[in-house]
């Protein structure tokens, strides 16, 4: 491991104009912890690896995970209608033809919720015709998730090929639910989280993070300026599907168990790996399993995720020999082009580099 490549490839993230990055990085028995900028650009607070984030959709996995340990104890059928199981949810023909692992890989055809629940982003992905105001108007808002699964599933239906959206992940939510007797929350928590010995990560109890953190910078493609912090934030609006705060090391220490069927079974596992070609929320087409995806060119697998102002990458190699996390307390700082298409910005560079050093390999593509 190149310690003074990851180094200067972390510090090329801040210089480019990310406040704040900091990662984890395992090779067999090296780890590298690098941390480079501020936590609050006000006080001048530097961040540190060892700082608490929101992880966003990294979230996922977790929840296919619990998921996947259900269909393990013959509680829930990987191929078996969702309407089966939640009725009242997905009526009629759509909850007969929509099976659980088509929410899991995001082929139901079902609509994301968000710009139905956050007004100004209506046009989403409609850059050019997006506000941010919404993200203030909801800042406190608590959302329940059988409105917004509604909103999803009451939208024109999308694809295929498939589409991600977060109204699947909502509704594995209320089926771990359904076929445990609790929450969704203490299902992962439990069969997930406490498995894997994670002390640092959980679901929120509120509106703020707990413990040593970051604030998080969101510029809405520089229609916020300068940058607004929006570290405290109800996260009801997407829950188990993007809602989880945790720190690199947690999540390295996951995704090696998980590769190495420590999680869930081999078998459940090689579902998880199952790939099929579905649109990402940029509007890209990219390679995705049962909330896991590759990470090419590498033998990597992960899930990148991202909140109000915060971005997270984490992957393990499949055999095992280097696990990754970086976290970044900025988001959208592309500019928009007249047809509203993000335009280029060093941070996009800089942090293409910092993967491919984390990595080591010569060439990444990050979903």
């Amino acid at each position: 491991m190149d310690h003074a490549q990851l180094d200067a490839a972390l510090d090329a993230v801040h210089r480019a104009g990310v406040p704040g990055v900091f990662a984890e990085v395992r090779a067999g028995d090296q780890v590298w912890r690098g941390a480079a900028g501020v936590a609050d650009t006000g006080t001048g607070r530097p961040v540190s690896a060892g700082m608490r984030h929101r992880v966003g959709s990294v979230t996922k996995t977790f929840t296919a995970a619990a998921v996947l340990r259900q269909v393990e104890r013959g509680r829930i059928g990987l191929d078996t209608p969702i309407g089966h199981y939640l009725p009242k949810l997905v009526p009629g023909e759509r909850g007969r033809a929509i099976t659980v692992r088509m929410l899991l890989d995001h082929t139901s055809g079902l609509a994301e919720y968000l710009p139905y629940a956050y007004p100004s982003l209506k046009a989403f992905p409609d850059l050019a015709a997006t506000r941010p105001d919404s993200l203030d108007e909801h800042r406190c808002t608590r959302f329940d998730p059988v409105e917004l699964i509604a909103l999803g599933v009451g939208a024109p239906p999308v694809g295929p090929p498939g589409v991600y959206s977060n109204t699947n992940y909502l509704l594995l939510a209320q089926l771990l639910a359904h076929v445990t007797g609790g929450s969704a929350e203490e299902c992962i928590t439990r069969d997930v989280i406490d498995r894997a010995g994670l002390r640092d990560t959980a679901f929120p109890a509120g509106t703020h993070v707990e413990g040593p953190h970051s604030k998080l910078y969101e510029s809405w493609f520089g229609m916020i300026d300068p940058p607004r912090d929006y570290s405290v934030f109800d996260m009801s609006w997407v829950g188990p599907a993007a809602s989880l705060i945790s720190t690199v090391s947690d999540l390295n220490r996951f995704y090696a168990l998980l590769l190495a069927g420590e999680i869930v079974s081999p078998a459940s596992l090689a579902e998880m790996r199952r790939t099929v070609r579905i649109v990402s929320q940029e509007g890209k087409l990219i390679d995705y399993g049962l909330g896991l995806h590759p990470v090419e060119p590498a033998e990597f697998w992960g899930h990148g995720g991202t909140v109000w102002g915060g971005g997270t990458l984490a992957a393990a190699r499949a055999d095992g020999t280097r696990q990754f996390a970086i976290a970044v307390n900025a988001q959208r700082w592309n500019r928009l082009d007249g047809s509203g298409r993000p335009q280029p910005h060093p941070i996009d560079g800089a942090l293409a580099a910092l993967y491919r050093a984390a990595m080591s390999c010569d060439t990444v593509t990050n979903r």
